[in-house]
């Protein structure tokens, strides 16, 4: 889907910016962080929220009903915005303006409605324009609100948040496959402490959204954030998306990425393809268990030895090598963890160079990538095996991926990003720690190197150094070790110089 905005000369392609993607942008719009749905130019990196995409130039407001306002791209410094009473920056987004009366709205406060009916009360409720401090009758969160909603109905003491106030019944998540109800706290299955799969937080409010078929569990303001809920009664052909009814999600929606040329029987007497005519390439490849010390994945561009089965599959007229994993592939990919549209298996990305930036780990990469059309997103093949739930064994609980839009520090590395988050203590890990290799091979070196958790000595900490760029490391960082010749790294040194290599 593209829009041709008014302001802008290229035209906007759909966008979607997770929580787990590491560089997002600001709207060009309202200048907030965008998160979920969007528009973006693939030529200069304008960006508007779909909300504020499709705002119109000229608008009748019932703040100003005597002039029509207009949109402006350079909005005026130093006026008061007559909703918000905040000064309006011409750096800082659009706004509204009636030039004969020096009338000012900013672009999201002219969408704020003066009333509504929501779909949780039995009346209307109307705008207070007033700082108040309450508990919210809907996510039952005590806090002082600018813009609270109160019911209209003078024997009804209904008040609720405004964001709170546009919360339908039903919703459907970008990140889970089933619709979530509103519900209310004790009809939830009480057997489970309920954590929020979104923020990986206690859900202690009144009322959460909530699937019971899978025990799937959040807080209203985090289900229904703004570009990462989906409109349930959209018709699928407008929306982009693939949706199942009421079935479970297989991610893998397409056929075999390979035609098998031979079988063999092996253990328990399972057939396994033996020889293979694989898509990403042009000679048939047959199954492998020959130690190989060097050599490179072309799916994942890792050394074929980081796999934990020996069986890899390689071509026979030249050096091409498959991991087994890398080979079943599926060529098409929904994964509503990381992206809310069909992939596409690609063997070169199609950029004019090979490489690409992997949108949800951040490395470069040179090898096979799920692509999305429609918005130009990037997975590399380790980040496409990601879930929602991780148990890793660098850590004795299991982890899960926070889609707060907030970054947070890795505990394994102190950088800061999208993280897998413990339910049972503070520990954190970032996307690009939870997808290290657990051994790697580091060039002439026989042995591997295995992802070592803690410090391998009692050194002091300024006496930890790296032997590949002999700078200092962090005791308290993740490093890769070789026992047999006594030797740390770092793990960015081990894989820029491992993975990305041909």
């Amino acid at each position: 889907m593209e829009l041709q905005h008014f302001f802008h000369p290229h035209p906007l392609a759909s966008a979607y910016y997770s929580t787990v993607t590491p560089f997002r942008r600001s709207c060009d719009g309202c200048a907030d962080e965008i998160l979920g749905f969007s528009y973006r130019c693939q030529i200069c990196y304008f960006n508007l929220h779909k909300s504020c995409g499709e705002q119109p130039h000229e608008l009748q407001h019932p703040l100003h009903p005597q002039h029509p306002l207009i949109l402006l791209e350079e909005s005026p410094d130093y006026e008061l915005c007559y909703f918000c009473n905040k000064y309006i920056d011409r750096f800082r987004g659009f706004a509204y303006n009636c030039s004969h009366c020096n009338f000012n709205l900013h672009l999201k406060c002219a969408s704020i409605p003066f009333t509504l009916k929501p779909e949780f009360h039995d009346h209307p409720l109307r705008l207070l324009r007033k700082s108040v401090s309450f508990t919210c009758d809907a996510c039952g969160i005590k806090d002082e609100d600018m813009y609270s909603y109160v019911c209209t109905t003078h024997t009804c003491s209904f008040m609720v948040h405004r964001k709170c106030a546009a919360l339908p019944l039903t919703l459907k998540h970008t990140s889970h496959h089933h619709n979530l109800d509103l519900t209310h706290s004790s009809q939830l299955n009480q057997s489970h402490r309920q954590i929020c799969r979104l923020c990986v937080k206690k859900v202690d409010t009144d009322r959460a959204y909530y699937c019971s078929k899978c025990n799937f569990v959040a807080h209203l303001v985090c289900a229904a954030r703004e570009g990462e809920t989906e409109e349930i009664k959209k018709p699928l052909e407008s929306t982009g998306i693939l949706k199942k009814e009421d079935s479970e999600l297989d991610e893998s929606i397409d056929s075999l990425p390979y035609a098998v040329k031979k079988m063999k029987i092996g253990e328990d007497k399972i057939e396994i393809p033996e020889e293979i005519n694989h898509f990403s390439h042009q000679h048939d490849l047959k199954l492998t268990e020959e130690l190989l010390n060097n050599e490179q994945c072309g799916g994942c561009m890792l050394p074929i030895s980081t796999s934990p089965s020996p069986q890899f599959y390689s071509c026979a007229q030249c050096k091409f090598f498959l991991h087994k994993s890398c080979v079943e592939l599926p060529i098409k990919k929904l994964h509503p963890v990381l992206h809310p549209h069909l992939l596409t298996l690609f063997t070169k990305t199609p950029y004019p160079n090979s490489g690409f930036s992997c949108d949800v780990c951040g490395r470069s990469c040179n090898g096979f990538a799920y692509h999305c059309k429609e918005c130009g997103f990037d997975v590399d093949v380790q980040c496409s095996l990601i879930s929602d739930i991780l148990k890793h064994e660098g850590h004795e609980h299991p982890l899960i991926l926070s889609r707060a839009p907030s970054s947070e520090n890795c505990s394994c590395c102190d950088n800061s990003g999208r993280v897998f988050k413990c339910i049972d203590c503070e520990f954190t890990l970032d996307v690009k720690c939870a997808t290290l290799p657990h051994t790697m091979r580091y060039r002439h070196f026989e042995q591997p190197f295995k992802l070592c958790y803690k410090a391998e000595d009692d050194y002091e900490d300024d006496e930890y150094y790296c032997d590949i760029c002999e700078k200092k490391r962090n005791p308290k960082h993740w490093f890769y070790y070789c026992v047999d010749m006594s030797f740390p790294a770092h793990p960015n040194c081990i894989l820029e110089k491992s993975r990305y290599k041909k």
